[in-house]
């Protein structure tokens, strides 16, 4: 098992963006209600996401393994469409690139983090749970009742 590097994405990587979110979210396509919209994704709208924000990537021997983005949103920092393909999953790459996204809200002085997670991912839930994030508040997609999503914080300082 080789080294994982963490690098800044930038334009020219929009099409493995795409490509490693796609993947790693194909497994929620089936039973997701509402649907994620990570079957919309296209390079447009990663171009979108990187011009509104920033996007990092893990790298194993060269090859785009992980992805996730985030953005400066007033006193917090949103992380969006963390990405792991799934035979690389396991090995703290999604940890790795959570705490590259803390480090910069850090170097920004920026003190949250702020995330979404489905209510039907409990594992999710309870992986960021382990990384210190807290859910702060319970919403719902237009159209449903119950919750479908929960927002989570981590606080830095």
């Amino acid at each position: 098992m080789s080294k994982i590097e963490l690098r800044a994405a930038t334009a020219d990587d929009i099409p493995a963006i795409v490509d490693v979110t796609q993947a790693a979210f194909a497994e929620y396509a089936s039973w997701l209600t509402p649907p994620s919209s990570v079957g919309g994704e296209t390079p447009a709208k990663v171009r979108e996401k990187l011009a509104a924000g920033h996007g990092v990537l893990a790298l194993d021997g060269g090859q785009v393994v992980g992805s996730v983005y985030y953005a400066p949103e007033h006193d917090y920092i949103y992380l969006g469409r963390l990405a792991v393909l799934p035979a690389h999953r396991g090995r703290g790459i999604g940890a790795a690139l959570v705490a590259e996204v803390e480090r910069q809200a850090r170097a920004l002085g920026i003190a949250r983090v702020r995330l979404g997670v489905r209510v039907a991912l409990p594992r999710l839930r309870a992986r960021y749970e382990r990384l210190g994030y807290r859910v702060y508040e319970q919403r719902s997609h237009a159209g449903f009742a119950e919750p479908t999503y929960l927002m989570m914080e981590k606080v830095l300082w």
